[in-house]
C-alpha cells in the first residue's frame, strides 16, 4: 500500500475582549482536533492549531495566534510539505464576512471571506489560489464553520446531496431552546464594518475617500489579501491567477446566509461543527466509510432538526462527492 500523510491546520477565533466576541469557536477546534485524531489517524506532530485563547497551556506558551499571516503561513508550510496522495484539512470556525464587488458592466455581487483575529482577511482568492499550488494527487478539504462560507473555494461546483427534513415546527425549536437556555449568535461581521476599523487604524478616510484594502494594505503589507492587490482589482490578476482547482469544501451555510454560534446551558460550540462532530460520532463503532457527500447530508439533516436556520453545502467535483471524508477512517 502506497504511504502518504495526513495534515491539518485548525484555526479557532473566539475575537476575546471585542464587542463582536464569539464563545465555542475555540471548543470547537478541540472537538475537531480529538475527531480526526482519534478517526482518521492524523499524527499531533502533522496538526497544526491556532487560537486566540487566553490561557495558557501546560509548557507556559501562549497559544499562536489565528492572525491573517499566521494562518497563511501555517497553510503554505502545509502545502510545502504535501506528497502526491497525501490528505490536507484546513478547519475555521469564526467570523465570516462578504466582500462587495462593482465592476463597470458587470452584475453586482459579493465575494467570501474568513476573518482572522486581526480582521485580515483571507478571501476565496487566496484559498483558490493556495489549492491551484498543490502538488498533483494530494487532495484538499476545508471546513468552514463561518458565516458567507458557501463558494470559499469554489461556489460553481456546488454539489446536491441526500435531502434533508426541514419540517421542524418553528415553536418546537422556540420551546426546545427555552428549555436548554440556548443562545444562537451569527457568525458574521460586515465588510462595512471591517472596513472602517482598519482605515481608522491607519488613520484613513479624513481627507480622501479609501478604496476597499487601502487601509489593509498600509497595516498588513504584503500580507494583505490577494484579492486587494490592485493587479486585481484592475481585474488583471482574476484573469491571471483564478486557475481551476479540486478542492472539497464542506461549508456550514450558502454563501448569503449566517452560521451561528451557541451557547447551551455551559457548553459553547458551532451549529455545524456539532452536527458534523455528532454525525461522524454515529460511526464511532462501525468501519464503514463516511463520503463527503454522506457527511453533509448528515449534518444538514442534524441542523434542520436543530432549527437553527442555516443550510450547510457542499462543493467539490462529482468524483469527490463520492470519496471517502478525510481519506477515510483509520
Amino acid at each position: 500500500m502506497a504511504k502518504f500523510t495526513k495534515r491539518a491546520v485548525l484555526v479557532g477565533c473566539n475575537y476575546p475582549h471585542t464587542r463582536f466576541r464569539l464563545n465555542g469557536c475555540t471548543n470547537d477546534v478541540k472537538s475537531i482536533k480529538a475527531v480526526i485524531k482519534e478517526r482518521f489517524g492524523f499524527l499531533e506532530s502533522n496538526i497544526r492549531v491556532l487560537i486566540d485563547d487566553d490561557h495558557i497551556g501546560a509548557s507556559g506558551s501562549s497559544p499562536v495566534l489565528p492572525t491573517g499571516a499566521n494562518i497563511k503561513a501555517a497553510l503554505d508550510e502545509m502545502a510545502k510539505k504535501a506528497e502526491a496522495g497525501d490528505v490536507l484539512f484546513f478547519y475555521f470556525s469564526g467570523h465570516g464576512t462578504a466582500i462587495p464587488v462593482l465592476k463597470a458592466g458587470k452584475p453586482f455581487r459579493q465575494d467570501e471571506a474568513i476573518v482572522p483575529c486581526d480582521l485580515n482577511l483571507i478571501t476565496d482568492v487566496d484559498l483558490r489560489r493556495f489549492v491551484s499550488r498543490l502538488k498533483k494527487g494530494a487532495s484538499f478539504t476545508m471546513l468552514s464553520d463561518s458565516c458567507h462560507s458557501g463558494g470559499l473555494i469554489e461556489k460553481w461546483r456546488k454539489q446536491n446531496v441526500a435531502s434533508w427534513d426541514r419540517t421542524t415546527p418553528e415553536n418546537h425549536d422556540a420551546e426546545a431552546k427555552a428549555k436548554f437556555k440556548v443562545k444562537a449568535k451569527p457568525k458574521f461581521l460586515g465588510f462595512d464594518f471591517i472596513n472602517k476599523v482598519i482605515d481608522s487604524a491607519a488613520d484613513l478616510g479624513h481627507n480622501e475617500v479609501p478604496k476597499n484594502g487601502q487601509g489593509a494594505h498600509k497595516i498588513f503589507g504584503k500580507d494583505v489579501s490577494r484579492k486587494f492587490y490592485p493587479q486585481y482589482m484592475d481585474v488583471v490578476w482574476e484573469k491571471n491567477i483564478l486557475l481551476e482547482d479540486d478542492g472539497i469544501l464542506l461549508s456550514g451555510c450558502e454563501a448569503g446566509e449566517t452560521s451561528y454560534d451557541i451557547v447551551s446551558g455551559d457548553r459553547a460550540f458551532g451549529a455545524f461543527t456539532y452536527a458534523v462532530v455528532t454525525s461522524l460520532d454515529h460511526h464511532r463503532w462501525s468501519s464503514v466509510v463516511v463520503t463527503n457527500g454522506e457527511l453533509l447530508a448528515k449534518s444538514a439533516k442534524a441542523i434542520a432538526k436543530a432549527g437553527y436556520g442555516q443550510s450547510p453545502c457542499l462543493y467539490c467535483s462529482h468524483k469527490n462527492r463520492d470519496e471517502p471524508f478525510l481519506g477515510g477512517f483509520a
